[in-house]
């Protein structure tokens, strides 16, 4: 069972219920819902998802070593060898492909597939650059965001136009993973990261942890709440500006997920004791809220059902898969 745990650990099972939902999302966008082709675009951002998280491990491995707090990753504790690593990265790029090709399988390849496949590349070479050179580069979190933008995109170019709410979806999920990344994970590991030589955003800023303390200087958190605030303006731009529909009790929800982002988002720039295990807590909070902002905003496009559905299936994925990498709920070992 260790190394059942172990793999499903490097694989990032417990979140892949959300992590391989942007190319859903993507096709849900410009009307996609039959779960057939929703089924496969879920396959290929998985082996995407998976793609990244562990070509991050592998050129991370020697790094991570020499922090006390990354010795329980699988690579760095030997449970799982690196060429089996290795091997999985080359084979999630083939079985992602592979998928794609079954899902257009018997179609035009008209130009929307062609910049499909364009995004699908893209995401692919920004996503790697990232892995590889990001920690050297502050800034990259730009990187890492738009490829996962250009993996929403690919979803929703496999099956034609985009529309208004496709793009403001594609800028919503460029911000969270900026967030997510140059935020979020900034705080989380400003206490090693100084020791790994990493340059980034939250270093460059000026944010420092010296024994429990924690400074996290004005100019960063300005960062952080221009981020927020421009998605909580993006997420009522379809009905004010464009004339989509909506309910008085949608807008009532989506204000107060809105609200409670914002608010989670501020508890966690205002810390100032570095609890590893507060900071998790918090930005696990904001995952799942910033998620659930989405499926809420799309209820006038896909009904009341699909939109719940779509918040419940990670949080019941995370919940069932959770178990298996030893785990607590919510508690992720980050």
């Amino acid at each position: 069972m260790g190394k059942v745990a172990a793999y499903a650990r490097l694989l990032r099972i417990p979140g892949l219920g959300g992590l391989a939902m942007p190319p859903v999302i993507g096709a849900i966008s410009v009307g996609v819902l039959d779960l057939y082709n929703l089924f496969l675009l879920f396959v290929i951002g998985a082996f995407s998802a998976v793609y990244g998280f562990v070509l991050n491990d592998y050129v991370d491995v020697k790094l991570d070593k020499l922090v006390r707090e990354l010795q329980g990753k699988p690579l760095v504790s030997g449970e799982v060898p690196r060429k089996n690593a290795l091997m999985i990265i080359i084979l999630c790029m083939i079985l992602a492909f592979l998928f794609i090709f079954i899902l257009w399988r018997n179609q035009v390849f008209d130009c929307y597939k062609f910049a499909a496949m364009l995004c699908i590349a893209l995401a692919a070479v920004l996503g790697s650059f990232y892995n590889i050179y990001g920690k050297s580069i502050a800034g990259s979190d730009f990187f890492v965001a738009i490829s996962m933008g250009f993996v929403f995109l690919f979803g929703a170019l496999s099956f034609g136009e985009p529309n208004v709410v496709t793009w403001v979806i594609f800028l919503l999920t460029f911000n969270n993973l900026l967030h997510m990344n140059a935020v979020e994970g900034g705080i989380k590991d400003a206490d090693h990261d100084y020791k790994m030589g990493v340059d980034n955003i939250a270093l460059a800023s000026g944010v420092k942890v010296e024994g429990n303390k924690v400074f996290i200087p004005t100019c960063f958190k300005l960062f952080s709440i221009g981020i927020r605030l421009f998605s909580a303006f993006l997420l009522f731009t379809p009905f004010v500006f464009f004339g989509y529909s909506y309910t008085r009790r949608q807008l009532i929800v989506l204000t107060l997920a809105t609200l409670g982002v914002l608010y989670f988002s501020m508890k966690l720039l205002s810390i100032k004791t570095f609890e590893r295990d507060l900071i998790r807590r918090f930005i696990a909070t904001q995952s799942f809220l910033s998620y659930s902002l989405v499926p809420i905003m799309l209820i006038s496009v896909i009904g009341v059902t699909s939109s719940v559905a779509l918040i419940v299936f990670p949080i019941m994925w995370y919940i069932v898969f959770t178990p298996l990498v030893g785990e607590k709920l919510f508690r992720p070992r980050m």
